[in-house]
């Protein structure tokens, strides 16, 4: 088994009925399906038993979430004879014939990328990108993250603007190619995440590594989304206030310091200034998130108000902070890498502005 396909589900036993079929049809030589179940208790393991027996299944004992259950499920299989690619998979993915061996090809020709991703299309509008991940995603200046194909809420049509292969800031975890070794060598997920964010978080933290991740466009998956949690869940809204900035503390201070190095200054010199920056940049965060949750009270959607009071409340108990001595560290033995590139402007306010523009503007931007 060199490429390792890992779905992993939790209560989704009629997107196992609806998407596996299709997926296991596809598989070239050399490829496998592996389910991950996060201790389903709806009728997903008999459904596996029953339809698919032939499929290889780890069976966790609860609900580690999406960090967990990968983590978990990479720790059963690393040892596994010549496995080289891990890929993670949401159960409400369609694939098409062929999408899988443009994505191979890419990354056995490109060891220096250490992910990568097809274009990801709406199930329900065919031609159209999907909100979880569209051709590639970029992150704001105060961790706002937004795709290529989709800015807030708006999505574009796919008329071919985005089909030449291109490194991006992250790619999204529904469908997303990792080479085993970088996986391993990043201790994979952050556990404390759960769900939502973490790709970008680990996308973030190989790019430091100077890893690229790129999307190759020549392959489309077809993503249903909300499987899970539905969009409008202040669960789903709490983990993302909580890991945007769990996110920036892991990263910030480091991309700074690699900014700073560049410009000539000492590694001593460019951790310092860049862990001010740093914890400037999470109190800012925090403000605007405050505004949110203001907007949020004002507004009568109270539980989303208390969704953002209870993801701060976390992230105070979650975070590590940043020390300078380990950024210190960190610079030191980092010198020359390229810093990853974030998007130097407010996304949010920007695209309000631009409006329909929004798409074209970030096209010859970035």
């Amino acid at each position: 088994m060199r490429t390792a396909i890992v779905i992993l589900n939790w209560n989704t036993a009629d997107y196992l009925r609806r998407f596996l079929p299709p997926l296991l049809a596809s598989l070239p030589e050399g490829a496998e399906v592996v389910v991950a179940d996060s201790a389903s208790t709806d009728e997903s393991m008999k459904v596996m038993d029953e339809q698919f027996p032939s499929v290889r299944q780890i069976r966790l004992d609860k609900n580690y979430g999406f960090t967990g259950g990968y983590n978990r499920a990479f720790k059963e299989l690393q040892d596994v004879h010549d496995m080289e690619y891990f890929i993670l998979m949401n159960t409400d993915i369609e694939v098409p014939e062929g999408w899988l061996e443009p994505l191979i090809e890419w990354m056995d020709a490109h060891p220096d990328c250490a992910a990568c991703a097809p274009k990801l299309h709406s199930w329900y509008k065919r031609d159209t990108f999907d909100y979880a991940g569209a051709a590639g995603g970029m992150l704001d200046h105060f961790g706002y993250p937004f795709c290529r194909g989709r800015v807030l809420k708006k999505v574009e049509k796919d008329s071919g603007q985005y089909d030449s292969t291109h490194e991006v800031f992250w790619a999204t975890g529904a469908c997303l190619v990792m080479r085993k070794s970088a996986y391993s060598e990043m201790g994979g997920l952050d556990d404390r995440f759960f769900a939502h964010m973490e790709e970008i978080d680990l996308c973030w933290r190989l790019q430091l590594e100077g890893m690229k991740i790129c999307i190759v466009p020549s392959s489309v998956v077809y993503h249903l989304g909300g499987g899970t949690l539905p969009q409008d869940s202040p669960w789903k809204l709490k983990l993302n206030f909580r890991n945007d900035l769990l996110m920036l503390e892991n990263n910030a201070a480091k991309t700074y310091s690699l900014e700073n190095m560049s410009k000539g200054l000492s590694p001593q010199k460019a951790a310092s200034k860049a862990v001010r920056k740093a914890r400037r940049l999470i109190f800012i965060r925090k403000c605007l998130d405050g505004c949110s949750a203001a907007v949020y009270l004002l507004t009568g959607k109270i539980e989303y108000f208390k969704a953002v009071l209870h993801a701060h409340k976390e992230f105070k108990q979650l975070r590590r902070g940043i020390e300078l001595a380990g950024i210190e560290r960190f610079a030191e033995s980092h010198q020359g890498i390229q810093p990853p590139r974030l998007f130097r402007r407010w996304i949010i306010p920007l695209a309000m502005l631009k409006g329909n523009g929004i798409f074209e503007y970030l096209r010859k931007t970035l």
